[in-house]
């Protein structure tokens, strides 16, 4: 599934076998395969490239850090495979911070230690239960006007990076209160709306599990921050969570899909 991905975007797509019956999609767009822009524009990849591989439900997706002609690129994507062949394709590319809220590209020169962590297999949920352990964030955003915090199963020292920004954790200097992801503040939430979530795989081999979320930027039923947000979760806690994100019309929330 990785040959595939990767040679998509490495402009090699004689190596990819596709389904007649793709589905492509690029921001939110359905399009032919021909017509998927950054297919042809991407130069070359950098060095940040988080994967997410679901074998069970023949899912590949990845983080990457790409360039069209020398300017970076945050992209997201996610390839359906069956019988060996494609059958979903999936894009989303932030070119700045007007597109994606927060561009902080120094802070993805590299994949993160903690996200490729391989935790032992006594250390490692069920795939059910890691699902359900994520599951309580986008769950928590929406109780924001009861709750004062995300009512999740946090390790002591988890952050959460966002566009290669730290926004909770340890690290964090964005604002008062954010050292604690646990305790962060969700109050901003109370006038963004609902969070839209579907789940899009499951690393079981690293303990990620791959959410897409969509709610308001500024306000309820306005421009919609979509989110590709990884949760690390093992020895029942979420150690870490990394998203990509891009701002996207309200009627694009759901990525087409």
């Amino acid at each position: 599934m990785t040959t595939f991905l990767y040679a998509l975007l490495e402009h090699d797509a004689s190596k990819v076998p596709v389904a007649a019956s793709v589905r492509v999609t690029e921001d939110g767009v359905e399009k032919s395969l021909d017509k998927v822009g950054l297919l042809t524009s991407v130069t070359r990849l950098r060095g940040f490239r988080q994967d997410i591989l679901d074998e069970r439900a023949g899912m590949a997706g990845a983080d990457v850090m790409v360039e069209e002609v020398g300017a970076p690129v945050m992209l997201v994507v996610r390839l359906k495979v069956v019988d060996r062949k494609v059958t979903e394709i999936e894009t989303v590319a932030t070119r700045s911070r007007t597109d994606g809220l927060i561009f902080n590209i120094d802070g993805l020169s590299a994949p993160s230690k903690e996200m490729n962590y391989a935790p032992r297999p006594e250390q490692l949920m069920s795939r059910e239960n890691a699902i359900a352990a994520a599951m309580h964030y986008p769950t928590g955003l929406n109780a924001a006007t009861t709750f004062a915090a995300v009512n999740a199963p946090f390790a002591p020292d988890a952050y959460r990076y966002e566009n290669g920004q730290v926004m909770a954790g340890p690290a964090c200097r964005f604002a008062p209160g954010c050292q604690n992801i646990s305790t962060q503040s969700l109050q901003i939430f109370e006038r963004l709306g609902d969070v839209q979530t579907r789940v899009i795989g499951v690393d079981e081999r690293l303990g990620i599990v791959w959410l897409r979320m969509a709610w308001g930027v500024r306000q309820e039923g306005g421009e919609q921050l979509t989110v590709w947000e990884s949760f690390k979760v093992y020895d029942g806690q979420i150690h870490a969570v990394e998203a990509f994100m891009k701002i996207l019309p309200f009627e694009l929330r759901s990525g087409g899909w």
